[in-house]
């Protein structure tokens, strides 16, 4: 009986005390809107705005890539020359291995930072 006592004159003396502990164990830890939530929804914020910029830079590149296709046909065969390595009828290319590696080297790493 005496360890019961002495629990609750424990208690009266630091009442206060305990009670800010609580308030905060429940807001910190154990609350659905708890700091640590907020913190991981902070870091998941800045992320997803990271991959917003880079979508957004993508779009523009891609918008002024697209343009420029329209507008210059020059431009339109170099791409499908380069890229898809298309010929005119009658002509003859030449593909060195180094360029074929790079550009496959190129079109993965494109690939991966398209993924991320």
């Amino acid at each position: 009986m005496s360890k019961l006592v002495e629990f609750w004159e424990f208690v009266r003396r630091h009442k206060y005390l305990i009670t800010v502990v609580i308030f905060l164990l429940i807001i910190g830890v154990l609350d659905e809107n708890s700091l640590i939530r907020r913190v991981q929804y902070w870091h998941e914020i800045n992320t997803l705005r990271s991959e917003i910029q880079m979508y957004r830079e993508q779009y523009e590149k891609d918008s002024r890539t697209l343009k420029e296709l329209t507008t210059h046909p020059d431009e339109l065969e170099k791409v499908a020359r380069e890229k898809y390595l298309m010929k005119k009828p009658n002509e003859d290319i030449y593909i060195f291995e180094e360029d074929v590696d790079d550009n496959i080297r190129r079109e993965r790493v494109n690939e991966q930072t398209d993924d991320e």
